[in-house]
């Protein structure tokens, strides 16, 4: 690769780093690992790549749309893959003109794995933030990782022994739900804006941000909510969503009985986390936000009947939900699959907004989870933008290059 080239008042440009996110989740993440990159050179660090709307704050041009790579599981994916195989093709033919310093791929594995793979000849670093599951499903797979990824980025703190133990160099820096500002939701000023009584009982719902997710959650949730709100009249309804399936989510939801309220924005969010009794959520990261939040849940997910059945086979764990994961044990009921019906949400539901002994279970359990998460400061995309730096200052060592303008703090 050649040297960065020299930028405007004639210094030597900082590093170009590609980046690769395809849904919303892994977007917030790369926002947050670019604004800390520029932060540790200075400004001086370049981008290009595949992103949304947190990444081209930060300064991206995305070279296609990150919405043409949302999508999850066999069933969803194949009427999709003449697309998603041309996309591929696209983003490794930019990566090859542009020569970075380094790839970052954040999450988004299916994608992910397949760019690394095809640019292993081209001898850039290849980084992935968001260690994969594999330790859950497919633990023979880590090893072939390894051969196509230098350096991967873990946001739980018992995956790098997994992953090392296969020879992939592998570093925890902490889940990004700590520094998102989950805990700082203000509910007051929620109730307020949207004219909710202080009385009234806020039920938070979370569909996903994937239309796949959408189209199989929310229409139980609608009937879950509708059952709820039977014996509550005074029940107000935050839908947190993102822009991706907003329009789909706001016209599904406008014919509820009860007032509903549609957000979007992660401030907006947390202050509906902070207004909510309990929360009926959709299995991921949120369920981690809810945690720090201190809302009581209940979790959900629903795949197509092959995903599904393709997964009852290879699972190896005991829980589905990240909350649940890392605390060994369930703390939040999970509804899957079959199990998702609207009569068994309800059923799942209704103690977290009158029990105090079931809310004060889950609310302990939800501080065990956050004490193993790690502590907050240095911030967690502080530490990935470190490691990130260091993987290309190592590969200039190792090819004799003068390293670029890099301080690693």
């Amino acid at each position: 690769m050649a040297r960065s080239p020299l930028d405007a008042d004639g210094a030597e440009a900082g590093p170009l780093i590609f980046l690769v996110a395809g849904e919303a989740s892994g977007d917030n993440l790369a926002g947050r690992l670019m604004a800390a990159l520029k932060r540790k050179t200075g400004e001086r660090v370049r981008f290009a790549g595949v992103g949304g709307p947190a990444m081209v704050r930060e300064g991206l041009d995305s070279l296609f749309p990150m919405g043409e790579l949302s999508l999850m599981g066999l069933a969803e994916i194949l009427p999709h893959l003449p697309r998603i195989l041309r996309r591929l093709r696209q983003t490794v033919a930019e990566i090859e003109r542009l020569a970075p310093d380094a790839v970052v791929t954040v999450d988004s594995p299916e994608f992910s794995f397949r760019v690394a793979r095809r640019i292993g000849r081209l001898g850039v670093p290849r980084v992935h933030y968001v260690a994969p599951h594999v330790w859950a499903w497919r633990p023979r797979r880590a090893r072939k990782l390894a051969h196509c990824l230098d350096h991967l980025l873990a946001l739980l703190p018992f995956e790098p022994r997994f992953f090392e133990g296969s020879g992939l160099p592998c570093s925890f820096v902490g889940h990004p739900v700590l520094e998102a500002g989950a805990e700082r939701g203000d509910g007051a000023a929620f109730r307020a804006r949207h004219g909710i009584a202080p009385d009234a009982t806020v039920v938070s719902v979370l569909p996903g941000s994937r239309h796949t997710e959408v189209r199989r959650l929310l229409p139980v949730f609608a009937q879950a909510v509708r059952r709820l709100g039977r014996n509550r009249p005074e029940l107000t309804v935050a839908v947190a969503t993102v822009e991706a399936v907003r329009d789909e989510v706001t016209a599904a939801v406008r014919a509820w009985p009860m007032p509903t309220i549609v957000v979007t924005e992660p401030a907006e969010k947390y202050d509906a986390f902070a207004a909510s009794r309990a929360a009926v959520a959709k299995s991921g990261t949120v369920t981690l936000e809810l945690a720090l939040a201190g809302v009581p849940m209940v979790v959900c997910y629903k795949v197509s009947p092959v995903t599904a059945f393709l997964a009852r086979r290879l699972v190896s764990v005991d829980h589905v939900a990240l909350v649940n994961l890392l605390a060994d044990r369930q703390v939040a009921p999970e509804l899957l699959q079959a199990a998702c019906t609207p009569q068994a949400i309800v059923e799942a539901v209704e103690p977290l907004l009158a029990d105090e002994a079931e809310r004060a279970a889950q609310l302990s359990g939800f501080r065990e989870v956050v004490a193993r998460l790690g502590g907050v400061s240095p911030a967690p995309s502080e530490r990935a933008a470190k490691v990130v730096l260091e993987v290309i200052q190592r590969r200039n060592t190792a090819e004799s290059r003068r390293p670029a303008a890099i301080k690693v703090p």
